[in-house]
């Protein structure tokens, strides 16, 4: 009976949401100024906090016997962002081991989900501290896990329309084309615990950084509709200029994902002026042209996705139908055989189109008179 009261007396009080939060701002704080402590003393700190994120986790996730209490979600979210424990924890996911620093992104992740009074706090949260927008860009620049940490945190901040406005407004939009083709980067052995990743098993071009980066491009370019489209059309120039040299990249992973974000981006009604624009050019129908010849066959497919505009344009500029013409028997003995695993109704359809528009294009029209200058090798 005696031992039943101890065990009483000594049993862990659970902390409600708000508790939760105070006690986690403490100790990040603690950490954020205390860097020159004892080492056995910071340690102990960061085992604590490990603890207690991993607490917070369970209340916005639940425990797998119970689900999340709306409730203590909404408390706990709202203490988050009421003194900057939000701002802590982002600047101190470099301090926290893996395995705590996967359960604080999880916790970032939700908070950006989660409504108090039918609004997301988070969404004015980070547009009234944009530079912390800025401090995970920058940390793309970090080595190893760290980086894709960072990488998984900003994809889901752009979530956030001003957020993902002020990335595309920002010298950090520029870089991305640096990041995305950065040929060697020292990668921890567990990174990939941090992200479930397409394309796995091609290792020639497998690159955990270069990947991350275009998973976050395309989150930036295909969520927020309204806004790509006035960044493409104010911005057209010298973006698709650096977007074409990953089409040409030498990363089998690059130029797949390229061609099928392209055909995204080209596809979506928001962005028809833009479609328009682009597919009126000779020098980019070129480059399509000849990834039709990759070896790969869904990269194929998805160039032949994009390809279809080129020819399907009614106001064609006359050096694209004198390509076009030039090498009207070649393109349609490719397309005549060319098939794909992903082939349906829609694809058989659009081929036969494509054909008949390649058959009767240029017929009006004069090609050009020396076939060395125009042919392109499909």
């Amino acid at each position: 009976m005696k031992k039943d009261v101890m065990k009483g007396l000594f049993k862990h009080k659970t902390r409600s949401p708000v508790e939760l939060v105070h006690h986690a701002h403490q100790l990040l704080l603690f950490l954020d100024t205390n860097t020159s402590s004892r080492e056995n003393k910071r340690e102990e700190k960061l085992s604590e906090l490990s603890k207690t994120i991993l607490e917070i986790r369970t209340i916005l996730y639940g425990n797998g016997a119970s689900e999340p209490n709306p409730d203590a979600c909404s408390q706990l979210t709202r203490e988050f962002f009421k003194e900057d424990t939000f701002r802590l924890l982002i600047i101190s996911l470099p301090n926290l081991k893996l395995g705590p620093r996967q359960d604080a992104t999880h916790v970032i992740a939700n908070l950006q989900r989660q409504r108090v009074n039918s609004k997301l706090i988070a969404s004015h949260y980070l547009e009234n501290n944009i530079d912390l927008v800025d401090i995970l860009m920058q940390g793309y620049e970090k080595e190893g896990d760290v980086a894709l940490t960072y990488g998984a945190v900003a994809r889901e901040c752009i979530r956030h329309q001003s957020v993902a406005r002020h990335v595309l407004e920002s010298e950090h939009m520029k870089k991305f084309f640096e990041y995305v083709q950065i040929p060697n980067f020292e990668v921890a052995s567990d990174a990939g615990a941090t992200f479930k990743v397409e394309y796995a098993y091609d290792t020639t071009s497998f690159n955990f950084h270069s990947i991350s980066f275009q998973v976050l491009m395309v989150e930036l370019l295909t969520r927020h509709k309204s806004t790509v489209a006035e960044f493409l059309s104010k911005n057209y120039d010298w973006f698709f200029k650096e977007y074409n040299s990953l089409l040409e990249s030498t990363s089998y992973f690059t130029r797949r994902r390229a061609v099928k974000l392209l055909g995204d981006m080209l596809l979506d009604r928001s962005n028809s002026a833009v479609m328009v624009r682009y597919v009126s050019s000779l020098d980019n129908m070129v480059i399509l042209m000849n990834l039709l010849r990759d070896s790969n066959k869904t990269i194929q497919f998805e160039t032949f996705n994009v390809f279809k505009l080129f020819v399907a344009n009614q106001n064609k500029p006359p050096e694209v139908i004198s390509i076009l013409v030039t090498n009207k028997s070649k393109l349609l003995q490719f397309l005549s055989n060319f098939n794909s695993e992903k082939a349906d109704e829609q694809f058989q359809a659009d081929r036969r189109q494509v054909i008949s528009e390649i058959i009767t294009v240029g017929q009006e029209d004069r090609p050009c008179t020396s076939s060395d200058d125009c042919e392109v090798q499909c």
